[in-house]
């Protein structure tokens, strides 16, 4: 299949400004429309591995990223996102355009996709177990998928975990791992051969830069994952490495509360939910040194728990 990286620059540009480029991630086909030369570049870049479709075809999503008309072209120029030709959004500064790309994508799959459970948690694999990591922002858990990434776990998601609402199997979405304020240099100093995009600073979550996705783990998309390990990550500086077993009620109640859709699924939501607190271990987790975490990880990976 075709990939964006196939695609000559101005051909990559033609399908943006003109019937859309088809872009599969996971199980969702994206089109997407843009007249945005950042946005072009991020995509390029970030997303070279990633397959698309022809431009007529079949899309779960129809997204539009365009620049302001009129003076706004010219002073403090802006970007509009438009979903369907609805705006649910305030236009953000032209310059922010990838990173709302990125978000908006994240936007449409939490509001859309109601054929799966969606959990606000990373999601990594290794060894045939998958590893669920919900948390709240700021509590360092992009951080830690990103260095898990780099040392060879295949990522299923940085942002949203899709499981399965008839075996309880996690479905990969496989995208660009954001990454906010100083976690930014951490990874650059702990994987000096990543490849991130050029930070994007004074947006509404400070600073943000996204890691490109491994080129297996894409290739990977379609191959689902067991989950084993449902794990609460939160970074404490200078606290020591602690992995805390949880009971069963409590992990269910904090994977409930960082789930998108759990209410919205009701009775189907409950059931799914049960059943992956009761087909994993669960714990607490605490680090301050991402070489510890990792070590870690892989142990409880390759060993079980």
């Amino acid at each position: 299949m075709l990939s964006v990286g196939d695609l000559p620059q101005g051909e990559l540009a033609a399908r943006l400004t003109g019937p859309g480029l088809v872009l599969r991630t996971g199980p969702f086909a994206n089109r997407i429309r843009s007249d945005v030369p950042q946005l072009a570049t991020g995509i390029a870049l970030l997303y070279a591995d990633y397959p698309v479709d022809e431009p007529g075809g079949f899309a779960d999503f129809h997204l539009s990223l365009h620049r302001a008309g009129r003076l706004r072209r010219f002073f403090r120029p802006q970007v509009h996102f438009a979903y369907e030709g609805v705006a649910p959004f305030q236009p953000l500064p032209l310059a922010h355009a990838y990173p709302m790309f990125e978000w908006v994508m994240n936007w449409c799959v939490s509001h859309r996709a109601h054929s799966y459970l969606i959990i606000h948690a990373a999601v990594l694999e290794r060894h045939g177990r998958a590893v669920v990591l919900p948390a709240p922002p700021g509590s360092g858990k992009s951080t830690l998928c990103a260095a898990l990434v780099m040392r060879g776990w295949r990522l299923l998601s940085d942002e949203m975990t899709l499981v399965s609402l008839d075996n309880g199997t996690v479905l990969p979405l496989p995208r660009p791992v954001s990454l906010k304020n100083q976690s930014i240099g951490v990874i650059r100093a702990f994987a000096p051969d990543a490849v991130l995009s050029t930070p994007v600073e004074k947006t509404a979550k400070g600073t943000i830069a996204h890691l490109k996705a491994p080129a297996e783990s894409i290739a990977r998309a379609a191959e689902p994952a067991r989950p084993a390990f449902i794990v609460f990550p939160r970074y404490e500086a200078q606290a020591p490495i602690s992995l805390r077993p949880l009971p069963k009620a409590r992990a269910f109640m904090g994977v409930a509360e960082n789930a998108f859709n759990y209410q919205v699924l009701g009775a189907r939501g409950f059931g799914a939910l049960g059943a992956l607190i009761d087909a994993t271990t669960a714990f607490e987790f605490r680090y301050s040194k991402l070489d510890e975490a990792v070590q870690l990880f892989e142990r409880l990976a390759k060993d079980g728990a």
